[in-house]
């Protein structure tokens, strides 16, 4: 039976509470307003990012020779002319020997990415299929969508062996319903009139898609554990449930008020909450919105209490944050105003580094070093002499993966002249368990939280943007570990 092997999330470590940004921009209609708060991206996160460092926690303890494939959904990638699932295979360091595809210009891609590598499971022509999906829009200052949209990722490990759970079936309705389109030439996206929207859109195709699921599946209303479906709106959210005959406990919890609308992650992050509640057994629907609805069926597999300690818990996740107190902090985050960069910033790269990007690629992207076969001794970067000065051996390196380890702060540097957009710039030498030590920015943390001793673990981020090339460029940075 083709089932989920195993599941992670990233959920970015900054929030914002909507009060700050009402208290900034006001509403043009006041009657949507939200409480709670979203997840905000830093300024070195993007889905592409998100995607990695939310498989890194999928793959935890998982062989990734037996990894046959990786897709990757989202409504933001980075390039409209480059494969993002190539370049997330070659962050894990999984070879070349794999199937990669993107999926977008849906919310509803997240599913679809799922179920397409279901099948290909179920068909016999994979083992196994990683499926990442992420998002981080914008939303234009004073919008509902601004209002309304939180950044994060998942990623579910897709294989014959369905440890975290089996799946039962699946059904879908497709309608061209523009509830919300993006053109070539927009910045933001586009939205219809909200009410239009739940009436007409919302409030339909999910019941349609879940109503169709339980009927080829024979299942009725007390034959399932928990529900999982995006939100909109609070109360329209629990309407869904009332009209499928659901009672409140069998509705999954829709996060809007801690997480956001994460867009194409959405029901995937949504589905990790409900096997991280579920129980052996059990029968879980997750449904996604986004031209029409998916409506998918697991069932809760004998080891999912296993699978479940393999990854920081969502729960975790969303616990360990900072708030951002104002909103010009998060509008600069996201780039939305122009900052100035000052004469120390130059950013870009020459053409012909292009090709040294290629052929260091697992080096760069994998972050993969070197280990010693005479002595053991890691490096970072590889080189073919052993840094050992007791050892100097010459060729005798292997490959030795540094993204999964972590480490402690050797030294750093905290500096306010190099410019970013979340000053100041820290840096500094990390020491990693089992040997090996390099130099890497610091990220996710503020000016005098980083000591001597610091324990850090690896997170994948955006080095910079070279917008005269067009060119995005990723490197691993530090992060410290999440308490």
């Amino acid at each position: 039976m083709a089932g989920i092997m195993s599941y992670g999330v990233h959920i970015p470590r900054y929030r914002i509470d909507r009060s700050v940004i009402y208290s900034a921009m006001g509403w043009l209609n006041p009657a949507s307003w939200m409480a709670g708060e979203k997840t905000v991206a830093n300024f070195d996160e993007d889905s592409l990012s998100m995607a990695v460092n939310a498989a890194m926690s999928c793959l935890n303890g998982v062989d990734k020779r037996t990894v046959d494939g990786v897709y990757f959904a989202s409504v933001t990638l980075p390039y409209k002319e480059r494969q993002s699932a190539a370049i997330i295979a070659t962050a894990l360091d999984l070879g070349s020997s794999i199937k990669t595809a993107d999926f977008t210009g849906s919310t509803r891609s997240g599913t679809a990415a799922l179920l397409a590598a279901l099948d290909a499971v179920q068909a016999g022509s994979a083992g196994s299929i990683l499926v990442c999906s992420a998002d981080a829009r914008a939303g234009k200052p004073g919008s509902l969508q601004e209002e309304l949209y939180g950044d994060g990722a998942a990623a579910i490990l897709v294989g014959k062996d369905s440890s975290a759970a089996g799946f039962r079936g699946a059904h879908s309705v497709s309608y061209d319903f523009a509830d919300r389109w993006m053109a070539d030439f927009d910045r933001f996206d586009r939205l219809m009139e909200d009410r239009w929207v739940r009436e007409e859109g919302y409030t339909k195709f999910i019941p349609e898609a879940i109503s169709g699921l339980a009927g080829k599946l024979g299942l009725s209303p007390g034959d399932v554990a928990g529900v999982g479906y995006p939100c909109l709106n609070a109360r329209e959210h629990a309407g869904i449930g009332k009209r499928l005959g659901l009672e409140p406990e069998q509705v999954q919890a829709h996060l809007l008020d801690v997480l956001g609308d994460t867009g194409s992650a959405y029901p995937l992050i949504l589905l990790v909450s409900a096997l991280e509640d579920a129980a052996p057994g059990d029968n879980v629907v997750i449904a996604s919105w986004g031209s029409g609805s998916d409506a998918l069926c697991f069932q809760a597999g004998d080891r999912i209490a296993e699978v479940r300690n393999n990854a920081e818990s969502l729960k975790a996740r969303l616990g360990s944050k900072d708030m951002l107190a104002n909103y010009a902090k998060y509008v600069s985050l996201r780039n939305i105003i122009p900052v100035d960069m000052g004469p120390r910033a130059e950013t870009g790269i020459p053409w012909e580094q292009k090709a040294l990007s290629w052929r260091h690629r697992r080096s760069i992207l994998g972050l993969v070093g070197s280990k010693c076969q005479k002595c053991g001794t890691p490096q970072y970067p590889s080189h073919r002499v052993c840094v050992n000065p007791h050892c100097k051996a010459v060729n005798m390196m292997e490959p030795y993966g540094f993204s999964d380890k972590r480490g402690h702060v050797f030294s750093y540097t905290e500096d306010y002249l190099g410019f970013t957009r979340n000053p100041p710039s820290i840096y500094g030498m990390v020491d990693f368990e089992g040997g090996g030590r390099g130099n890497f920015e610091l990220t996710d943390c503020e000016p005098g939280t980083v000591k001597v001793g610091t324990p850090v673990e690896m997170t994948f981020r955006m080095k910079f943007i070279d917008e005269r090339r067009g060119n995005y460029f990723y490197f691993w940075k530090a992060v410290p570990v999440r308490e």
